[in-house]
C-alpha cells in the first residue's frame, strides 16, 4: 500500500510521515526532496511557487509513486498536494495508493512553522497555501490538533476500517 500524506506546510506530513511509515513497516519519502533548487530557492525568500514552477517537481513525485508501486510493501509519500489538478497528476494510473489530508487551523499551523527550524519553506508563505488549498473529498482527514503519536494512531485506525470495508 502506497499512502500519499498531504496538507499545507506545518501540517506534520514529514514527522508523521517518518512515524507512519515505521509502523507500517514501509518506506519513507519527502516529496520536498525532489523539488528543483530554484523553487527552494523562491520558498526560501517567501515567493509563492506558480502552476509552472510546481509542473516539473509533480512529475518527479509522480515518478516516485510510480518506483514505489513497482516495488511493493507500503511506503509512505508526503507531498503538500494541495490542488485536485495536483493530484489527479499523482494518482492518474495509480493502483493501490491512499490519500490521508492531515488538517489543521491555521492558527495552529502557525505556531508549528514558528517552531520549526532549518526547513526552507517561509511561513510568511502559508497563507499562500491555504489559498492555494482544496480540500480532497476523496481523502482520509485527519485531525492534526493532537501530538505526533496521536496522529498515526489514528491513521492507522482509519486504514484499518477501510481494509476492513
Amino acid at each position: 500500500m502506497l499512502i500519499i500524506l498531504m496538507g499545507v506546510a506545518g501540517s506534520g506530513k514529514s514527522t508523521v510521515g517518518r512515524m507512519l511509515a515505521r509502523a507500517l513497516g514501509g518506506d519513507f519519502h519527502d516529496a520536498d526532496d525532489l523539488h528543483p533548487p530554484a523553487n527552494r530557492d523562491k520558498m526560501r525568500r517567501g515567493i509563492p511557487l506558480t502552476d509552472d514552477d510546481r509542473r516539473p517537481w509533480l512529475v518527479s513525485v509522480r515518478a516516485l509513486i510510480d518506483r514505489c508501486e513497482n516495488a511493493g510493501g507500503n511506503a509512505v509519500v508526503a507531498c503538500s498536494a494541495l490542488k485536485e489538478a495536483y493530484r489527479a497528476t499523482l494518482l492518474a494510473g495509480a493502483k493501490d495508493v491512499l490519500l490521508v489530508y492531515l488538517k489543521g487551523s491555521p492558527e495552529l499551523i502557525v505556531q508549528r512553522l514558528a517552531a520549526r527550524h532549518g526547513h526552507f519553506f517561509d511561513p510568511a508563505l502559508l497563507r499562500s497555501q491555504f489559498d492555494a488549498l482544496e480540500e480532497p473529498h476523496d481523502a482520509i482527514v485527519i485531525d492534526i490538533a493532537g501530538t505526533s503519536a496521536q496522529i498515526v494512531a489514528a491513521i492507522t485506525l482509519a486504514l484499518r476500517l477501510r481494509h476492513a470495508n
